[in-house]
């Protein structure tokens, strides 16, 4: 009985071992082997061409398109002002703003009418005794008969009263219109320098007014947007979102180009005039002069380029793949940037363009197209 102390152990060692190599023979039979696929995985985007209006943008302060130093064309006493020639005043083109007591200028104009009248009656008389004198002149010897009798002399002298009459009068009227101070346009008053009962001199500065037909934006484009310029910028429409006017943009247009390059910016500046900027003869937002801009037009036609992402490009070179679905790098021209994109043109396989790349993209580098990224858009639209 001893032996079988030995050989139970013995046997079930045995026996284990037979079955654990047989579990192993099964095992093995039943394993099917997987290759692992190790490539890295983008996405790609088919691009097409298009043709890109450029958009450029810029900024400028409003300023009056002039300011006039209104000043008195005769002397005399302030006798009234309109209520509205105050600071911060509107007054149309051609509104009195002031009146200068006008008896005397009244009282001009009524004798250079009366000394026109009478160098008139002078001339008439002139003439007619002249016409006198030459029917006698033809009855008499031609030695007698002198420019003097024929009174030639004394209807010149009638006929230059005559003139320096009328002259007077011109002058005369002149003056008592300006006994009544228009504005000479549109205006918003500066300031104001007279009260009723003033005395002013002919000449003397008396207000500041600002002409408010028109306002001017002075605004500079920078030396690499000047080549995107249009043919047709001079006469152009822009638009103009001013800083005092949330969510409010206006029109304009490009009046002028100043013609100078700053020789330390090296920008170019242009000049665009805004019609009626305080809203006086419409209802359109009020744009103040001093007010900050944002100016915004057309360029020209970029034909043919493409529309990128910023992040694509690396050292003017864009990722796609060959027909076998490997990495390649094609140089690229960039022609602009617009809204974080690149406006592209090149000579590229535009149907495979790599929108996401491996950490470590490499020319040649076999890769897996997981999804285009329309397919993604369509698949999260769903």
């Amino acid at each position: 009985m001893k032996w079988m102390k030995f050989a139970l152990p013995i046997g079930v060692l045995i026996v284990g071992y037979i079955g654990m190599k047989g579990i192993e023979a099964s095992a093995s039979d039943s394993v099917i082997t997987e290759d692992v696929d190790t490539r890295p995985t983008v996405t790609i985007e088919a691009l097409a061409p298009e043709d890109v209006r450029v958009q450029l943008t810029s900024y400028g302060e409003i300023t009056p398109l002039e300011t006039t130093n209104l000043a008195a064309q005769v002397s005399g006493e302030v006798q009234q002002w309109n209520a509205k020639f105050v600071s911060g005043g509107l007054v149309r083109r051609g509104e009195t703003l002031f009146e200068i007591e006008a008896d005397a200028y009244e009282a001009a104009l009524l004798m250079a009418e009366a000394n026109l009248a009478s160098a008139e009656a002078q001339l008439i008389q002139e003439q007619a005794q002249a016409d006198v004198a030459a029917r006698e002149a033809k009855t008499m010897p031609n030695a007698r008969v002198t420019d003097l009798y024929l009174r030639k002399p004394q209807v010149m002298s009638a006929k230059a009263a005559l003139k320096s009459a009328q002259a007077q009068l011109k002058i005369a009227k002149r003056d008592f219109e300006n006994c009544k101070v228009k504005a000479p346009y549109d205006a918003l008053v500066v300031s104001r320098g007279i009260s009723t009962g003033d005395y002013v001199t002919q000449g003397t500065p008396v207000a500041v007014i600002n002409n408010i037909e028109y306002a001017e934006v002075t605004f500079p484009v920078a030396g690499f947007d000047r080549v995107f310029l249009a043919d047709n910028t001079i006469g152009s429409e822009i638009a103009i979102e001013v800083d005092d006017i949330q969510g409010a943009t206006v029109k304009g247009t490009i009046h002028r180009d100043t013609g100078v390059i700053d020789n330390n910016t090296r920008m170019s500046y242009f000049v665009a005039r805004i019609e009626d900027p305080y809203a006086i003869n419409s209802s359109k937002p009020i744009i103040k002069f001093g007010s900050y801009s944002t100016i915004a037009f057309e360029g020209k036609t970029l034909s043919d380029v493409y529309r990128v992402p910023q992040e694509l490009i690396t050292n003017r070179l864009l990722w796609t793949l060959d027909d076998e679905d490997r990495l390649t790098s094609q140089k690229v021209t960039v022609v602009r940037e617009e809204n974080g994109d690149f406006l592209i043109q090149g000579d590229f396989n535009a149907n495979k363009v790599v929108m996401s790349l491996p950490e470590y993209p490499q020319n040649g580098m076999p890769v897996k197209v997981i999804e285009t990224t329309t397919d993604l858009v369509t698949a999260s639209a769903n």
